[in-house]
């Protein structure tokens, strides 16, 4: 009969804790941290299947969609039963999580981040990363860094090639000082022109979770004040330094306290989802649907299914498929027109 082991929580652990940079009292400093999630798609799942493997006590997921077939392919806490329960992939990835490591708590929301939830998400966590798919709401979080004091690591990937970035609000150079807004409409790839790989994905989320390890083990200063950009395919890395950048650049959000996004000066309730065929709408005004008795209402519309995440209305003339979640936002898939997708929202939800 095998001897009882005396410390089984240490065991999980043990190799990590064997390595220099991180240790016994590393180790301790993860497990009393606590981290936001924006986004749980391809860079979110990465992301959130290392820091709970690797011990971090809290960990918030936020993320407005839910799982799809298409997003297996690179996507790597979901799987196709997931697909068939129609799980939003917050919810799905939480599920997923607490069995590989029920020591890490894990906090699930099913949310669009906006200028009006962004700071009461931000409120008790030490780091924020970035799972994102679009511009405006790594502008948004940008901001909240700013107002807040809170480091972020800004990461995107398209096609092969991928680019991260911690940022230390007043310290080093913001995604703001890189860019001055998000990028217009057609100016940059896009999934949809360029697709995604998997190796891509796992590459710039991994770049990203050392730099988490190190802000979260106390030791930011090892952490480059620079934007790596990797192209996996073509195997290309380079560095741009941005130790002078936040000195250099007359950046509003660093050096006037401008807050664009998180004022809702910028924005928009309406979004076309990358790779998608889809548009989010969100209604200006928030509020919580009981979708139950919108089910009823809907069943002379089309083929309606409902659980206690989502409502999903199917419409054969025209051909679209409505998901509604309880925050009164809906996901309208067959069109990238946004005035279309308004339209559809109104009809069968209302304005």
């Amino acid at each position: 009969m095998n001897a009882q082991r005396q410390h089984p929580g240490n065991d999980r652990y043990a190799k990590q804790i064997l390595f220099a940079g991180i240790g016994d009292n590393g180790q301790k400093q993860l497990r009393e941290s606590r981290v936001l999630l924006c986004g749980c798609g391809a860079l979110g799942t990465v992301l959130a299947d290392t820091m709970t493997r690797a011990g971090v006590g809290f960990l918030r997921i936020v993320d407005r969609d839910f799982v799809e077939m298409s997003n297996l392919q690179r996507q790597t806490l979901f799987d196709e039963d997931d697909v068939a329960a129609h799980l939003p992939k917050a919810v799905a990835a939480t599920e997923k999580l607490a069995r590989i490591n029920s020591e890490v708590k894990t906090e699930p929301h099913v949310a669009d981040i906006d200028h009006t939830n962004i700071l009461s998400l931000v409120d008790d966590v030490d780091l924020i990363l970035d799972g994102t798919d679009n511009f405006e709401v790594r502008f948004l979080i940008n901001d909240a860094a700013h107002e807040t004091g809170l480091p972020w690591i800004y990461s995107g990937v398209i096609g092969s090639h991928g680019q991260t970035m911690a940022i230390f609000p007043g310290k080093t150079g913001c995604l703001r000082c890189l860019m001055d807004t998000a990028p217009e409409p057609g100016a940059t790839e896009t999934c949809d022109t360029a697709g995604v790989i998997g190796p891509a994905v796992n590459v710039i989320s991994s770049l990203a979770s050392v730099s988490a390890l190190k802000i979260l083990t106390g030791q930011a200063e090892k952490v480059q004040a620079a934007l790596t950009i990797v192209d996996v395919w073509d195997g290309t890395f380079r560095q741009m330094s941005t130790e002078r950048l936040r000195d250099t650049s007359h950046c509003p959000a660093c050096h006037e306290g401008e807050r664009l996004w998180l004022s809702g000066r910028e924005g928009s309730h309406s979004t076309i989802l990358c790779g998608r065929n889809a548009v989010q709408v969100s209604p200006s005004i928030k509020g919580t649907v009981v979708l139950e008795e919108l089910a009823s209402k809907l069943r002379d519309a089309g083929e309606v299914e409902v659980n206690k995440y989502l409502l999903r209305l199917t419409l054969t003339d025209p051909d679209y498929e409505m998901t509604v979640f309880r925050d009164g936002r809906a996901i309208i898939k067959g069109t990238e027109d946004i005035a279309q997708a308004r339209g559809i929202y109104s009809r069968y939800i209302g304005s």
